[in-house]
């Protein structure tokens, strides 16, 4: 009697697990359905600012950027790691904790003067704990991330490379590439020298635009829009892969207690 007794109370113990991570999931799905739209909208608006910045610098014409030209020395670097303020979901923090530690190495190796910042609670722990200084910490970016709280950090970046305080912005980060694929990385931002090979860009020498009043002023009010849209789409992809993350471990979580369940029953009767 006192088995049978023990068996029931951990079947209702499990069932109550089973009411939470059903309703994580529920929750997951429909915070994952928010911003996998903001996400989308972000990428066609990023892909196409990045080709009208290519263009421009190919337009066969004599006009550059600071944040077009690489450093001929890097000196100083910013790391910046986009993790999670909560956990629960599967592999997304450690994921992208593996491939910052790993670039934070190679940074360090190489350039004087590195400096960590780190976006979410769990990141910030997982470096507390491996006593690694930490410059700058957020813990305000959410599943929805604004684009008035992000531009603030994108400002600051662009001033400091600007006045040569800041050589060059790596960011680690979830990438989103579709519901069934997420892949931890680490990009390089600042310089945005990458941009002048972009594809779909018109042959050099050839100009698909007419300048009013001119490429170079243009150009100083393209660029940086380009980089701020490029590091707001880094926290958009963060915050969608992490929600994906968490729906998917929470319904393993559910299937899980489900199959314990049938399992106690079985036992029970």
């Amino acid at each position: 009697m006192a088995k049978a007794r023990a068996l029931d109370k951990r079947r209702r113990s499990i069932r109550n697990i089973r009411k939470i991570t059903r309703t994580m999931e529920l929750i997951a799905t429909a915070r994952f359905k928010r911003a996998m739209d903001r996400a989308h909208a972000a990428t066609a608006y990023t892909r196409r600012m990045t080709a009208l910045v290519a263009d421009l610098a190919r337009s066969g014409l004599e006009v550059s950027h600071p944040l077009l030209a690489g450093r001929s020395e890097t000196r100083s670097a910013i790391l910046l790691v986009l993790t999670a303020n909560r956990g629960l979901c599967g592999g997304y923090n450690g994921n992208v904790q593996r491939a910052a530690v790993a670039r934070l190495a190679e940074l360090q190796a190489t350039v004087p003067q590195v400096a960590l910042e780190v976006s979410g609670k769990r990141g910030l722990a997982f470096f507390r704990y491996r006593k690694q200084p930490v410059q700058e910490s957020f813990t305000h970016f959410e599943d929805k991330p604004a684009f008035a709280e992000v531009e603030l950090l994108a400002n600051r970046y662009l001033d400091a490379y600007a006045l040569g305080q800041l050589d060059r912005l790596d960011v680690a980060y979830t990438r989103f590439e579709g519901i069934g694929k997420q892949v931890a990385t680490v990009e390089t931002l600042l310089p945005l020298e990458s941009l002048a090979g972009a594809e779909g860009g018109a042959a050099p020498g050839e100009s698909q635009y007419e300048f009013l009043p001119s490429a170079e002023s243009i150009l100083e009010e393209v660029v940086p829009a380009s980089f701020k849209i490029k590091l707001f789409k880094c926290f958009l992809d963060a915050a969608v892969s992490e929600q994906i993350a968490r729906m998917v471990a929470m319904k393993s979580a559910t299937e899980n207690a489900t199959k314990l369940i049938r399992q106690i029953s079985m036992t029970y009767n």
